[in-house]
């Protein structure tokens, strides 16, 4: 799991449940997407929530749940509370 402290102590990371967050101070959760069945009976990554794109279709869920969290890594971790 990935944290990312910024100056002034606010926290943002992709939620997980490897640490009890909620131990490190008040929480603020929010969606950055979501993995929806297509109607073809594929799967979706929507990352609109945080001005990303549409990924997949995907075969099986947890490729959609997999690219999410490497588009998320990538591009909104290293920029989220900027």
């Amino acid at each position: 799991m990935e944290l990312v402290i910024r100056p002034g102590g606010d926290m943002h990371c992709i939620y997980d449940e490897q640490l009890p967050l909620a131990a490190l101070g008040q929480l603020h959760i929010r969606r950055a997407s979501h993995v929806e069945p297509d109607e073809r009976g594929g799967w979706t990554a929507d990352l609109s929530p945080v001005q990303g794109p549409h990924l997949g279709p995907f075969d099986q869920r947890s490729d959609a749940l997999a690219a999410e969290v490497l588009w998320l890594r990538d591009h909104w971790l290293p920029t989220a509370g900027n």
